[in-house]
């Protein structure tokens, strides 16, 4: 199941700009990956840039019902400080997910890291937009790339 998994790993800051060419770039990316067989997708779940990526795989599963999306969560209450805005967008988000994995129950320092370290382990597939090499982004990235997995930055 590895080899037809990929996931999405990317800024929560972005300009209207970056979103405007993430937006494409990701429908682009993802599309060609499942004609390529990629079928399961995880997503972290973060503001920004992973929940575009989410409603970017929403779209793609209105037309490859054999598409998967699976919320990878660091803990049950990672939007507990967001906006109440923030927090509906995300629960819309998790109610259309095929599957939910929490990799902790409670915040703690580090499950940001675990959940990153949860994506790597489980997909072959790192798809990001990466900018900033010093984020928690660049960190999976990197992550990603030490254990061998295909890295495709949509900020390139």
């Amino acid at each position: 199941m590895r080899e037809r998994t990929a996931f999405f790993t990317g800024h929560r800051n972005l300009s209207k700009k970056e979103r405007e060419i993430l937006r494409q770039r990701l429908d682009e990316t993802l599309e060609r990956l499942i004609e390529l067989g990629v079928v399961f997708w995880d997503i972290g779940m973060a503001l920004g840039a992973d929940q575009m990526a989410a409603f970017a795989l929403l779209r793609q599963r209105e037309r490859n019902p054999a598409v998967k999306f699976i919320a990878v969560l660091p803990c049950r209450n990672q939007d507990a400080l967001w906006s109440d805005a923030d927090r509906q967008t995300y629960h819309k988000l998790l109610s259309s997910a095929d599957k939910i994995v929490y990799v902790s129950e409670q915040y703690f320092d580090g499950c940001m890291k675990l959940r990153n370290e949860w994506l790597v382990k489980n997909s072959s597939v790192c798809v990001t937009y990466l900018k900033n090499r010093k984020s928690g982004t660049g960190q999976t990235v990197r992550m990603a790339r030490m254990q061998g997995l295909e890295v495709i930055n949509l900020a390139e």
